[in-house]
């Protein structure tokens, strides 16, 4: 079993390596530093669904003053690419870890974290549809080219990624499957199509739901796009027969302008929020344009090695119950 281990692990660092450099050469993307924790109070962690609780605790040499783990690091990026100075076409890419103590476990969620988080300038005419998509064509392509080099060093490890991504508005998933939920609708257009950019999450459809949740201050979900829907943002579903599940591998978007987010704020009935100081920032003109968003490497690892639990790579905390229940199913947690 140790050596199993070992192996696996050593296939993870070849995926991880492989991919990541194929990212950054496709979107030119520098590598930082990022933080684990950010001051509470500032509105730079991620409120994700707006519902999720950070992990948050006093920090004596502060007086005190609460600290909170990021949830991502979609606000903080944005700070950083002012502070960097970087052009339109620059951006930064960082191994971003967090913890998700609200987050419901499953052989695809866990508590901990790991995703690239990434962020790249960008210009004002660049805030549309189609620059999303060219964006989006490119980080599949990494996909694409990175299952094929796992393939040639693992040749057991089939390649199944169709080589082109498909394209829907979270609006047409809709009207396409009506009586689905909306689980049921990313499961059926990711089976059809094994790759899928599902675009504008977040804001009201037709039938007076959202497709899912998403926090007013990042993506950008409200505006009216050129194919006629509402949204600049969206999620990279393959389809997973492993699992036999739709597998979301990234979330993403172009990033609210002062017009969105005051927008959105308003939709969701936040507009306190305009006081905190990464509010204030953006409304006031201090933050460029951006695109960005998190792809995760344990999901990413998962698909490409074909393995059915998100503990099999990476190292978190289980029940005991359930790891004795999955080793006897042959699953062994690292």
């Amino acid at each position: 079993m140790g050596r199993e281990l070992l192996q696996r692990e050593q296939a993870i660092t070849f995926v991880k390596d492989t991919f990541s450099t194929y990212l950054k050469q496709a979107l030119h993307l520098i590598p930082i530093s990022s933080p684990l924790i950010v001051l509470d109070g500032t509105g730079i962690n991620d409120d994700l669904n707006g519902i999720e609780r950070p992990v948050s605790f006093p920090i004596k040499s502060l007086n005190e003053q609460r600290a909170v783990v990021v949830h991502s690091l979609a606000k903080w990026k944005r700070v950083r690419l002012k502070e960097l100075d970087l052009e339109p076409g620059e951006g930064i890419i960082t191994d971003m870890r967090a913890l998700r103590p609200d987050e419901d476990y499953s052989p695809i969620h866990s508590i901990y974290v790991d995703q690239w988080d990434w962020e790249k300038v960008i210009l004002p005419e660049n805030r549309n549809l189609s620059f999303l998509k060219e964006t989006v064509k490119d980080i599949y392509a990494s996909l694409v080219q990175t299952e094929k080099n796992v393939e040639a060093k693992y040749p057991h490890l089939k390649a199944i990624l169709p080589e082109n991504i498909t394209f829907i508005s979270s609006e047409e998933l809709l009207n396409r499957y009506p009586d689905h939920t909306p689980k049921e609708r990313e499961n059926a257009i990711a089976k059809e199509y094994g790759a899928v950019f599902l675009y504008g999450i977040g804001g009201t459809l037709s039938n007076g739901f959202a497709h899912d949740g998403r926090a007013a201050d990042y993506d950008d979900w409200s505006t009216e796009n050129e194919a006629g829907y509402q949204g600049l943002n969206g999620d990279i579903l393959v389809w997973n027969p492993i699992l036999s599940t739709a597998f979301e591998l990234s979330s993403m978007g172009i990033r609210v302008n002062k017009e969105a987010l005051q927008r959105q704020l308003t939709i969701r009935h936040c507009t306190e929020r305009a006081e905190l100081a990464f509010h204030k920032m953006l409304l006031e003109d201090q933050l460029t344009e951006s695109i960005g968003g998190g792809i995760g490497q344990s999901r990413v690892c998962m698909f490409m090695l074909k393995l059915s639990h998100i503990g099999e790579v990476q190292v978190s905390i289980w029940d005991d119950h359930k790891k004795i229940k999955l080793a006897e199913e042959n699953i062994n947690l690292l």
